[in-house]
C-alpha cells in the first residue's frame, strides 16, 4: 500500500478579509497548503504573500473556481502529493474537520471522500438548502447514488485514482461534475460530517451569480443526464463486472 501524502489547496478569488485566518487555521493541521488566486482584483495576493513557505500558484484573469481546483490538482501532482483536500477560502469550513477527512481517506485510499454539511444548522441560508436539494435530484438521476450534500466544496481527493480527470466546466459547477464523473468511474464516494459556521448576511462573501450560475448548473446538468444514457451508467457497469471478473479469476 502506497504512503499517503496530501495537501490542501484553496482556491481564492477576491478574499482578502478570509483568506488570512483560513490559512492560518489550517496550518495547525499541516504546513502543505497550495493557495491559488484566481484572477483576485484586490488584496488578497498580497495577504497570502505574507506567508513564508506556502505554495501560490496566481494568475492575472478569474478564470472561475473549477479552473483554480484543476491548476491545484496539477500542482500537488508536481510536488508529488497523493491526495489533496479543497477548502473554500470564504471561513465557513473549519480546518479542525480535515482530520477527519484524512482519517477516513487512510481507510480508503481510493475513495473521494465528501465534507457533508449539516442541514438541520438553524443558521443555513434557505437559498442553500434548495441549492442543495436541487443538485442531490440531479445527482441521482445521472448516478443512482444517493448522497446528502454535493454541493459542499470541503473534500478530500484521490489524486492518484483520479489520473487526469479535471473539470470541463469552469465555475460552482465544476464541483458537482467531478462528483458525477467520478461516480461514472466507480470511484467510490464517501460522506464524513463536518461542521460549518454561516456569517451575518452582511458579512457574507460569496461569488455566486444567481442568475448565470444557476442557468450553467442547469446546463450542465441536462448535459450530464444525456451523457448518463450514453456512457455513465453502461461505464459503471462495465467497470463493476470487471471488477468482479477481477477478483474471481
Amino acid at each position: 500500500m502506497r504512503k499517503m501524502k496530501y495537501c490542501v489547496v484553496v482556491p481564492v478569488y477576491n478574499s482578502e478579509t478570509h483568506v488570512s485566518d483560513v490559512i492560518n487555521d489550517v496550518l495547525q493541521y499541516t504546513q502543505d497548503i497550495i493557495v491559488v488566486n484566481d484572477g483576485s482584483t484586490d488584496a488578497t495576493l498580497q495577504v497570502v504573500s505574507r506567508f513564508v513557505g506556502i505554495d501560490v500558484v496566481s494568475y492575472s484573469q478569474n478564470r472561475g473556481k473549477g479552473y483554480a481546483i484543476s491548476k491545484g490538482f496539477d500542482r500537488a501532482l508536481t510536488q508529488g502529493f497523493t491526495h489533496t483536500v479543497t477548502i473554500d477560502a470564504d471561513g465557513q469550513h473549519k480546518a479542525c474537520d480535515i482530520p477527519k477527512l484524512v482519517e477516513t481517506a487512510s481507510r480508503h485510499e481510493d475513495a473521494l471522500i465528501i465534507g457533508s454539511r449539516h442541514f438541520g444548522n438553524p443558521f443555513m441560508p434557505q437559498g442553500n438548502r434548495f441549492a442543495n436539494r436541487f443538485s442531490n435530484f440531479w445527482f441521482r438521476l445521472q448516478t443512482g447514488i444517493r448522497l446528502p450534500d454535493t454541493q459542499t466544496g470541503f473534500r478530500l481527493y484521490p489524486l492518484l485514482k483520479m489520473g487526469k480527470m479535471r473539470p470541463f466546466t469552469r465555475r460552482y459547477e465544476a464541483e458537482l461534475e467531478l462528483l458525477v464523473r467520478a461516480a461514472w468511474r466507480n470511484i467510490e464516494l464517501i460522506t464524513t460530517t463536518i461542521d460549518v459556521y454561516y456569517p451575518p448576511a452582511d458579512e457574507r462573501i460569496s461569488h455566486f451569480r444567481k442568475g448565470r450560475d444557476f442557468i450553467r448548473i442547469s446546463l450542465l446538468n441536462t448535459v450530464l443526464c444525456i451523457i448518463a444514457l450514453s456512457y455513465g451508467y453502461p461505464s459503471m457497469f462495465v467497470r463493476k463486472l470487471w471488477k468482479k471478473f477481477s477478483r474471481t479469476s
